[in-house]
């Protein structure tokens, strides 16, 4: 009995090491926190530039990097789809 109360002494003071000071913590989260909404903003506005919607602000750089990077994920799409079917049909001719 001894032993299991020393044990949990001992997980207990090492969890209390493990959290942060509660102030530094909260510190810490409002440093974070405007450049966490600003990446948040930037990912969402690209998401939206991807399906076609908002891209009345993108200049013409902008438009091209665009379509490069939908034309590269296109291929990669296309490359698996044809992979898939390649698998499929083997697997019907072994049966």
């Amino acid at each position: 009995m001894e032993s299991i109360l020393e044990r949990y002494e001992r997980c207990s003071y090492q969890e209390q090491q493990l959290v942060p000071n509660g102030s530094e913590h909260q510190e810490s989260w409002s440093l974070d926190h405007p450049k966490l909404m600003a990446r948040v903003e930037i990912l969402q506005r690209n998401l939206r530039n991807y399906t076609g919607q908002e891209l009345d602000s993108l200049n013409l750089k902008e438009l091209q990097y665009l379509e490069q990077q939908i034309d590269t994920a296109l291929k990669r799409i296309r490359s698996r789809k044809s992979q898939l079917l390649h698998e499929s049909l083997n697997e019907l001719r072994k049966k």
